[in-house]
């Protein structure tokens, strides 16, 4: 297994090199990408952890939630939504934002239900997070906020979340950033078994479908120490310091964090139900619908989640309107790990031609 020191010297750089190599990298190697329609920014070149914190977080009431989000660049700026996954928070996102708010862009980056300051505003609520869900908690959020259209830009949960907005949504997804392409949860797909190298780095899925695994997200200190294994493991060349996980891991302290991870991992086994006002969502969502709003797909060649040979072509056929593949060699944390290259993709992909119809 590659590790830190492996990769560094395999890149012929020093202690810390493999940082400063990632911030200006747009990507490793690319499909050809369509034509522009306007010339398009280039993004200046940051040190990944150049930023620690955002501006004073704000607060909206949306759909079923009062949620917790940073904001930033012009109020009336084209708007960009960057959503985070699990184990992580907003500050995924935390170099990403100023780049694109200093080329004009108004960027939205909301902490997802169960996380950081983002409350349910009823007891009553389940504590749900189906696929659906929280797909519908952006939109909800877009609405709030007056959004009508935005580019999404998201990995893990919120790569799933962004490629179920412009599914179902498309008249509301300008363009889409998708890290690991097409990642909709088929739940009939998910009961057949997969070579046994993948199913143990889905280790974490089978633990949490266990009444230990759920104890052990309850419990502060083996949440914390869970999670940040995960951050190892899935970004195994990423040099992050005590206060770069400290300050992502106290999102992880909100009352609602354990249920949601838990019912998440579980929901995808079939082994939690969903609710039923979702079910329309839902049905639509398991015909696997093709995405034809502008895309943009990386594949984190480190990540042990990506499929080799990491170029996208499991899930080529899902993407129907104007397309690109990068490959990047990072781990799975795309924009806290290569800030500069998420970036430019975002500002890139807003540049791709409309999709037709």
């Amino acid at each position: 297994m590659i590790n830190r020191r492996s990769f560094t010297k395999a890149m012929g750089l020093g202690t810390g090199g493999a940082a400063v190599s990632l911030a200006g990298l747009r990507g490793v190697s690319h499909a050809a990408a369509p034509r522009r329609v306007a010339q398009v920014p280039v993004v200046p070149s940051i040190t990944p952890g150049t930023h620690t914190s955002f501006p004073a977080l704000r607060q909206v009431e949306a759909g079923l939630l009062n949620v917790g989000y940073a904001e930033l660049g012009p109020v009336h700026g084209p708007a960009v939504i960057c959503l985070h996954g699990w184990p992580y928070d907003i500050h995924s996102y935390v170099d990403v934002a100023p780049l694109l708010a200093d080329l004009g862009y108004r960027v939205i980056v909301p902490y997802l239900r169960g996380h950081g300051t983002t409350r349910f505003l009823s007891s009553r609520t389940a504590r749900n997070a189906q696929q659906a869900a929280i797909a519908r908690d952006v939109l909800a959020l877009m609405d709030a906020l007056r959004i009508r259209q935005a580019v999404i830009a998201g990995f893990d949960w919120g790569s799933r979340t962004g490629d179920i907005l412009a599914a179902l949504w498309p008249e509301r997804v300008k363009a889409l950033v998708s890290v690991s392409g097409y990642l909709i949860t088929n739940r009939a797909m998910q009961q057949e078994p997969i070579p046994p190298a993948a199913e143990h780095t889905w280790w974490y899925q089978y633990y949490f479908a266990t009444e230990r695994g759920r104890k052990a997200m309850e419990r502060k200190d083996l949440r914390h120490d869970l999670t940040r294994l995960v951050w190892e493991l899935t970004s195994p060349t990423w040099e992050f310091d005590d206060a770069t996980f400290e300050r992502t891991a106290a999102a992880f302290d909100n009352p609602d964090y354990a249920a949601i991870v838990i019912h998440n991992y579980r929901w995808r086994l079939s082994l939690a139900e969903g609710e039923s006002r979702y079910d329309r969502d839902e049905e639509r969502l398991a015909t696997g619908p093709a995405i034809r709003v502008p895309a943009l797909a990386i594949d984190p060649l480190l990540d042990p989640f990506t499929a080799q040979p990491g170029d996208g072509s499991s899930y080529r056929d899902k993407f129907t309107g104007p397309y690109e593949h990068r490959a990047l060699p990072i781990g799975h944390n795309v924009p806290q790990e290569a800030p500069t290259a998420f970036a430019q993709a975002v500002v890139d992909v807003d540049h791709f031609p409309r999709a037709e119809g």
